[in-house]
């Protein structure tokens, strides 16, 4: 990276690329799969698309949608391995191309001017009639921030695991949990009789047997492993991240929640 793809007259310069899916997407756009994609403006169709996130020969930032889901799955599975892929988009896959980034991008396209919003009407077969699209602002905390948060307790389980006291308990007989966090496992209890939309819980490999489980709702994410403990993040708790121990009652809830889970293909 970064590749070049032809859209029309114009060149997309590629900087890097996500997955928009039931079971993967950019957790900053959303608590859920259809979430995500009403913000771009998208129909949540089962098969997701893919979005390519690059600058034109301005400079100006766009995002790319395509339903080419395989070919955006292959570059990213070949850059994660540290290899050359150059992301050529096919114009008859692409459903829409955005003005903006909808995620924070650290690094540029060589040779041409530092990244930066369209000019009001500019095109690149694009939609240039809506705002700009803009990753979330990391100085205040909400619901974006709630669910970054989430993201980097998932890749990072180790660290914040060693930081938890191992003999941490569900909840002691007698005792109550902490009150935003009851409320999480009583709506997470709630997904089992009443499903959520598609891509509030989702699984994906942990080690052995394990899955690392995410479940999000109105205002909370959980982050657990099937085997361990879990860490409950609220909104209206800034940068707090409350641990949730085993106990008796939730290997169960991570079991059923496991089995209604989005899992990667």
């Amino acid at each position: 990276m970064p590749a070049t793809e032809e859209s029309g007259d114009e060149a997309l310069y590629v900087l890097t690329a996500v997955l928009l899916t039931p079971a993967q997407f950019p957790s900053v756009l959303g608590d859920d799969y259809p979430e995500a994609c009403a913000v771009l403006g998208l129909e949540p169709y089962d098969t997701g698309y893919g979005l390519v996130l690059g600058q034109d020969g301005g400079g100006a930032r766009w995002t790319v949608v395509t339903d080419d889901v395989s070919l955006v799955a292959c570059a990213i599975a070949t850059w994660d391995c540290g290899m050359e892929y150059a992301l050529a988009i096919d114009d008859r896959t692409v459903v829409a191309s955005l003005p903006g980034w909808p995620l924070a991008v650290a690094v540029a396209a060589p040779g041409i001017p530092a990244p930066h919003d369209p000019a009001p009407g500019a095109e690149l077969g694009a939609d240039a009639s809506r705002a700009p699209l803009t990753p979330p602002d990391s100085e205040r905390w909400g619901p974006a921030q709630r669910r970054l948060g989430a993201d980097e307790i998932a890749l990072q389980w180790a660290i914040w695991r060693e930081q938890v006291d191992s003999d941490v308990t569900f909840v002691a007989p007698g005792e109550k949990p902490h009150g935003g966090v009851r409320r999480v496992l009583e709506e997470a209890r709630g997904y089992l009789a009443s499903p959520p939309p598609a891509g509030r819980i989702r699984s994906a490999f942990a080690s052995g047997d394990a899955r690392t489980l995410r479940a999000d709702g109105p205002g909370w994410s959980m982050v657990a492993r099937t085997d361990d403990i879990a860490f409950v993040l609220l909104d209206d708790a800034p940068g707090e991240v409350l641990p949730v121990g085993r106990g008796p009652e939730l290997p169960e809830l991570l079991t059923a929640l496991d089995k209604l889970a989005m899992r990667p293909h």
